[in-house]
């Protein structure tokens, strides 16, 4: 047989703990981490398979790795006792994927045009319309924000957005006019009262 790569259970938040203790015994190592833009701590690495990492071995050679009670690992991922593996190419592949996205500034919430957002900011708040989003994830985000019964244009940091789930129900901004220039009673321009 020869080495091969297996899936290896953590114990919650802890594949980096674990990946370092499975090193000290010289065994391979592949614990895919992908940048993700954290609201409180910004570009942060992060598991991109929480709670697993990759092993190379060969057991026949090397015999499987006794996993004890005070380490991170759990164990192997088995199914009927079985340990499948994983081919070299899926790895490698794997770990190619994981580099091009780091390169591009990781992973972060996108929006698209007309998206409906919250800005959540402490000089604005309100309900919002996404016009463009940033081309990475430190680029503000363009929205229409609903401000004095108006649709304002601004820009916004992606960390003071939070996606709604549901679109509004109804126009978030009342109609002022008919058309045709034709005000809806109480919303057209009023006269001064004379002194």
């Amino acid at each position: 047989m020869v080495a091969r790569w297996f899936v290896v259970r953590t114990k919650p938040r802890s594949e980096s703990l674990a990946a370092r203790e499975m090193t000290r015994n010289d065994i391979e190592i592949f614990s895919p981490q992908i940048t993700s833009d954290q609201a409180n701590n910004g570009l942060t690495p992060v598991p991109l398979f929480p709670g697993y990492i990759f092993m190379k071995l060969d057991p026949e050679i090397y015999g499987w790795p006794s996993f004890r009670s005070g380490q991170h690992v759990l164990g192997l991922l088995n199914f009927d006792g079985e340990a499948p593996w994983l081919p070299d190419a899926v790895i490698d592949e794997l770990k190619l994927r994981c580099d091009s996205l780091n390169e591009e500034g990781g992973i972060w919430r996108r929006y698209q045009p007309g998206d409906w957002v919250q800005v959540v900011t402490s000089a604005l708040q309100g309900l919002a319309q996404v016009v463009e989003d940033g081309k990475s994830s430190r680029s503000p985000v363009k929205v229409l924000l609903q401000l004095f019964e108006r649709l304002v244009p601004v820009q916004v940091s992606r960390h003071d957005l939070q996606p709604l789930a549901d679109a509004p129900k109804k126009n978030p901004i009342p109609r002022r006019t008919r058309g045709g220039g034709r005000w809806i009673q109480g919303s057209g321009p009023r006269a001064l009262p004379a002194r």
